[in-house]
């Protein structure tokens, strides 16, 4: 097996993202307008945003994503971090480039001084909550939202 690279995106990685986060918003049966997409790449580009994404590279070609965002919180004096999008091709799933991209945010919030990293997932997503059971605790919190 080729080895994985995972690197944070360039502005010429647009079009290697690009097919990647709609997939994740497929997966989710999600829907957002262009200009929502074009606007959180912009912000991957701009370093006084505290949202960062990076993509995993496999024989030259994008085969995941994670994506993640750093906050205060009033339970800490560090800051914590949101790993709030994870995505990995269908066809490398199971290989070990969900657990890397996690651990490389990991990595990247430790060397940032946060001190956490958490994530949501969909209950019904069991494939991603066995490796998620392996490599962080449940919190046992529902989430609940209210657009606005």
């Amino acid at each position: 097996m080729s080895t994985l690279e995972i690197r944070p995106v360039s502005a010429a990685d647009h079009a290697a993202w690009l097919p990647l986060w709609q997939g994740y918003l497929r997966f989710y049966a999600s829907e957002l307008p262009d200009e929502t997409s074009a606007s959180t790449w912009q912000r991957f580009l701009d370093p006084a945003e505290p949202t960062h994404a990076a993509l995993a590279w496999r024989d030259g070609h994008a085969v995941g994503l994670v994506q993640w965002i750093y906050h205060r919180s009033n339970w800490l004096v560090a800051h914590s971090c949101y790993l709030q999008d994870l995505f990995v091709s269908p066809e490398v799933r199971g290989s070990g480039v969900g657990r890397q991209l996690i651990e490389h945010v990991y990595a990247q919030a430790r060397s940032a001084g946060s001190a956490r990293v958490h994530w949501l997932t969909r209950e019904s997503n069991h494939s991603a909550m066995q490796l998620y059971d392996h490599i962080a605790e449940r919190s046992g919190f529902v989430q609940y939202t209210h657009g606005l």
